[in-house]
């Protein structure tokens, strides 16, 4: 899994956002800045032996990736809960399931989503959100054709 991210100067502050994990944190220097978001996103995670990579894209843009797809996916999709102010409870009912459990081992990496589960779990929070598909390579981003 790869999460988009921006990097731009505010002032004397490096500013970086990942709004895919609703992220915004700041650095004195570009450097400082790009340390930062790995380290917020492997502190909110908080697994021993998880670990981002953070690769420049161009001078504003970087891409995020980790060494398990099934935790990052399971912060995405608690980061985006917590944003929209929901209990695990609440989302499983949108799910049509009275059981926090339904969500919950999704939250918790205990299952990994297939695409159609992600777009659901990601619908149930926020009916707004929807996944996007792209192929990604360092420096070309290639939008994925519809089928």
């Amino acid at each position: 899994m790869v999460l988009e991210g921006q990097i731009r100067k505010d002032g004397k502050f490096w500013l970086v956002e990942i709004p895919g994990l609703d992220y915004l944190t700041q650095g004195r220097n570009h450097k400082e800045a790009l340390k930062m978001a790995k380290d917020i996103v492997e502190t909110g995670v908080d697994k021993k032996g998880f670990v981002v990579q953070v690769t420049l894209v161009d001078r504003n843009q970087f891409i995020l990736t980790s060494n398990d797809s099934k935790m990052l996916v399971a912060h995405m999709l608690k980061r985006l809960r917590q944003k929209n102010g929901l209990s695990v409870r609440e989302v499983s009912k949108r799910m049509g399931s009275s059981s926090p459990n339904a969500f919950g081992s999704y939250e918790q990496g205990k299952v990994a989503p297939t695409l159609e589960k992600l777009e659901e779990l990601m619908h149930a929070i926020d009916p707004t959100h929807s996944v996007i598909l792209k192929i990604t390579h360092v420096g070309r981003t290639f939008p994925r054709c519809p089928a």
